[in-house]
C-alpha cells in the first residue's frame, strides 16, 4: 500500500515528528486515516523489532489509560491462569516473529545477519520481549491485532471496545 502525501502529513501529526523506518501503512480507517504503521527492521542503523506501530492518538491515549490502571499485570496473571490463552499468546508471538522476517527485504536480512542480530530478531517477540510469558506494551499488541491475530488485542476489543475508536475516525 503506497502512502499518500496526505497520509504522511497525518502520520506526522499523529506522532509529532517525521516518521523513521516507515515501510507502509498496515491498517487504516475506511477513510484512509493511518492507524497502524509497518516498520523496517532497522531504524537509524539500529535494530527495531517492532513490526506494527500504533499511530492513532485516540487509541494510544485509551490504551495508555488502561496500562496506568494496571491492566498489563492483570492480563499477565490471566495468561498464567488460562492455559488455552497462553497457548494462543505463544502462537501469536511466533507468528509475529515470522511476519517480521517476512517484512524484511533481502538487504534487511543481510544487514541483520552482518550485524549479528539474527538471534535477537528470532527471540524478540511483540513489544521486544524475550520472555514470551510477559506483556510489555498493550499498544503493540493492539496494533498487531489490527493487522493479524492477537489474543490480547482481541481481549481488549471484547472488554473495552477499542475498535469503536477506530470507527469514529
Amino acid at each position: 500500500m503506497s502512502i499518500s502525501t496526505a497520509q504522511l502529513d497525518i502520520i506526522r501529526q499523529q506522532i509529532n515528528r517525521e516518521p523513521h523506518g516507515l515501510m507502509a501503512i498496515a491498517h487504516a480507517t475506511d477513510s484512509g486515516v493511518p492507524v497502524v504503521l509497518r516498520m523496517a527492521p532497522m531504524v537509524d542503523d539500529k535494530l527495531f523489532p517492532t513490526l506494527y506501530w500504533l499511530c492513532s492518538k485516540d487509541l494510544h491515549k485509551a490504551i495508555s489509560q488502561l496500562e496506568t490502571q494496571g491492566l498489563v499485570k492483570q492480563l499477565e496473571q490471566l495468561l498464567q491462569e488460562d492455559e488455552g490463552l497462553m497457548t494462543s499468546y505463544q502462537a501469536n508471538q511466533r507468528a509475529y516473529v515470522q511476519a517480521r522476517w517476512d517484512n524484511c527485504t533481502p538487504d534487511h536480512k543481510q544487514q541483520l545477519q552482518d550485524r549479528g542480530f539474527t538471534e535477537l530478531f528470532n527471540s524478540y517477540g511483540i513489544g521486544g520481549l524475550r520472555d514470551w510469558h510477559q506483556i510489555r506494551c498493550l499498544h503493540m499488541h493492539y496494533a498487531h491485532h489490527l493487522c493479524a491475530t492477537n489474543v490480547i488485542g482481541q481481549w481488549l476489543d471484547e472488554h473495552y471496545h477499542l475498535n469503536q475508536l477506530i470507527l469514529n475516525n
